[in-house]
């Protein structure tokens, strides 16, 4: 569903749901009006739940990657009405669509380009000056890229959602939230 589709949506269906699925300090950064927050690592345990919404659910995250994989959660759990917004909240930005803002944060996709960059240009410079078998850093660093871009995953964002500037100024009451969403 593209920004545009979801905003027609909005604004002719009162029953729509938007679910975002992206880490609590992202959805805090900017997300939609009306959308409910469930990081996709929380989501398995709530499928059986959320698929009890009524009316067309729409899945959000950053990109569009995370919620095509919340997709697949979902419709694993016989959720039938299920959307994803195509190019994530960067499209709905890019197209100046009205977000909510708590506070902004570096998106944690940017966040991963500058600690790979800066753990490659840290180990290149290491081993031509320290230890050539220093050289083994870029190298991993550099496989773990092709292997995130491969598989659609990636551990280093995982890791960095996890600190705590990535995780909101609340904890994410998951229950809650799912209970919120439903009603």
């Amino acid at each position: 569903m593209t920004a545009p589709e979801l905003s027609r949506l909005l604004a002719t269906d009162d029953t729509a749901r938007l679910l975002d699925v992206r880490s609590p300090g992202e959805f805090e950064n900017a997300h939609i009006a009306g959308a409910y927050n469930v990081p996709l690592d929380q989501l398995h345990e709530h499928a059986g739940d959320v698929r009890h919404a009524r009316g067309p659910v729409v899945l959000i995250c950053q990109s569009g990657r995370r919620a095509q994989q919340a997709e697949q959660v979902l419709r694993a759990s016989h959720m039938p009405n299920v959307h994803v917004l195509d190019g994530g909240m960067a499209a709905w930005v890019d197209l100046g669509m009205a977000v909510r803002r708590f506070r902004a944060r570096v998106s944690l996709e940017r966040q991963v380009r500058i600690a790979a960059g800066t753990i490659v240009a840290v180990g290149s410079i290491a081993a031509l000056t320290v230890s050539p078998l220093l050289a083994i850093v870029p190298l991993l660093i550099g496989t773990g890229l092709v292997f995130a871009g491969v598989s659609d995953t990636c551990a280093m964002g995982m890791l960095l959602a996890k600190l705590p500037y990535n995780r909101g100024a609340a904890t994410c009451d998951t229950e809650t939230i799912v209970r919120q969403f439903l009603s």
